[in-house]
């Protein structure tokens, strides 16, 4: 039988040198030494080697173009609104400097008192008023190039102390031209309701007074202005006219209330979602 040698050289281990200056030896170290004249391959880690140095991942930096692109939006939507206050503002000044606007003035000439009965049953356990007042009212528009146009008016009228309501009613719509003067005669307000204890107790004193009872009347509408050839937006208006002493009439003949002291005044009425101010 034929033995073959084999094709792979067989590599020789050699022990490591004896240390030098007779110290104490320790383990000898094993390499490696190819038979065929190649290099010398060490497997042992050396701790001095330095990695290469790899930069840390930072997030943060793929936000900041959206970032800026936020800031930008918001920047130019201020900017321009105020832009747009700006021109507005400038608007509203040229405009109050060639015309002057005024607003336009209610006078409360002259109110009858009709009926004006507080009755109550025998036992107190209900109460029913019934009143009936005819008005003369005025508009004057003291403007010389505005034009105002009303809505119809709703009209209420409460007692000044405790807002007891006393009745209602309505105006016709209408258009006020510039230095005019609108005059409306026959206004009535009137009620026939009941009323609760509460109600009866607020109202009962004023009904006594000597002087009279005081009133408050007021008028709801929407208007429009016109400025040559603009036209605004219906803008809510509220006109209330304060300091009136109605009396209660005797017998079938009105009373005539005193209305000398009464003045009204005109304040807009602005409406946001659910509130008016």
């Amino acid at each position: 039988m034929s033995v073959f040698p084999s094709s792979k050289p067989a590599a020789t281990t050699t022990a490591a040198p004896p240390p030098a200056n007779g110290a104490t030896a320790g383990p000898p170290a094993a390499t490696t030494t190819a038979t065929n004249g190649g290099a010398t391959k060490s497997n042992l880690y050396n701790p001095t080697s330095r990695q290469p140095y790899r930069q840390p991942y930072n997030r943060r930096h793929h936000h900041r173009p959206r970032r800026n692109y936020c800031c930008c939006c918001c920047f130019w939507t201020i900017l321009i609104i105020l832009i747009l206050a700006l021109l507005v503002a400038i608007a509203g000044s040229i405009l109050y400097v060639l015309y002057r606007p005024h607003r336009p003035s209610f006078t409360l000439a002259s109110l009858r008192v009709h009926r004006l009965n507080l009755t109550t049953t025998a036992d107190s356990a209900s109460s029913h008023l019934s009143t009936l007042f005819n008005l003369t009212l005025s508009s004057k528009n003291p403007n010389s190039h505005l034009t105002f146009t009303y809505d119809p008016f709703t009209l209420s009228c409460v007692t000044s102390n405790n807002d007891v309501f006393i009745g209602n009613g309505t105006l016709r719509a209408f258009i006020s031209n510039s230095k005019n003067e609108t005059t409306f005669k026959g206004v009535v307000i009137t009620t026939s309701s009941d009323l609760d204890a509460d109600t009866v107790n607020n109202l009962r004193p004023d009904l006594k007074k000597k002087n009279g009872i005081p009133l408050k009347i007021e008028m709801d509408t929407k208007v429009t202005v016109k400025v040559d050839g603009l036209k605004s937006k219906k803008v809510g208006i509220r006109v209330t006219c304060d300091d009136i002493k109605g009396t209660v009439p005797k017998g079938k003949s009105p009373s005539v209330a005193n209305v000398s002291g009464s003045k009204c005044k005109v304040d807009l009425r602005i409406k946001i979602w659910k509130w008016t101010f």
